[in-house]
């Protein structure tokens, strides 16, 4: 399998899923570290795609056909011996239908707030404080994440300036 295959095989999996993890990347297209790297730089310059604190990728485009998006080679470019196998798991399901080209979806917008946080900037070190704020968008967003859930925006309601 050339490397515009794979290419084309994880679009397709990332917007039909949303995400995958680095890790199962690896394994279901026996990649080396080098192999993903150039995958990665790959998506993540070229597609609407994001990294997620380093654990693998988001899809952030429109659902468009993956065909439109990855352009095929004139030639094909050598592979490794190993990027051989052909993986059933990322294949397209023949029998579905094709997404369509805008969709509804249910959308629940939540908002966390750090109580007293203007109070406890003025009592903690401005280290201190972002170190506790950072602790806590960290926590946040673990568990957000593991709901399937999206951070679009992270905001402070009061900044410190340290100069």
């Amino acid at each position: 399998m050339t490397f515009d295959d794979i290419l084309a095989q994880v679009i397709t999996l990332l917007k039909r899923q949303g995400r995958v993890s680095y890790p199962a990347l690896k394994i279901r297209f026996s990649l080396d570290d080098e192999y993903l790297e150039a995958l990665k730089a790959e998506l993540l310059y070229v597609h609407p795609v994001r990294d997620d604190e380093g654990r693998g990728l988001v899809w952030t485009g429109a659902t468009a056909s993956v065909k439109e998006v990855v352009a095929q080679p004139t030639q094909p470019t050598p592979q490794p011996a190993a990027q051989a196998q052909h993986s059933p798991l990322v294949e397209p399901h023949p029998t579905a239908p094709p997404p369509p080209d805008a969709e509804r979806r249910q959308l629940t917008v939540m908002f966390c707030d750090l109580v007293e946080s203007t109070k406890l900037s003025s009592q903690l070190d401005p280290e201190d404080y972002r170190d506790v704020v950072r602790a806590y968008q960290k926590i946040c967003s673990e568990v957000i994440t593991r709901f399937d859930g999206h951070i679009a925006q992270l905001l402070l309601d009061d900044q410190v300036f340290c100069p």
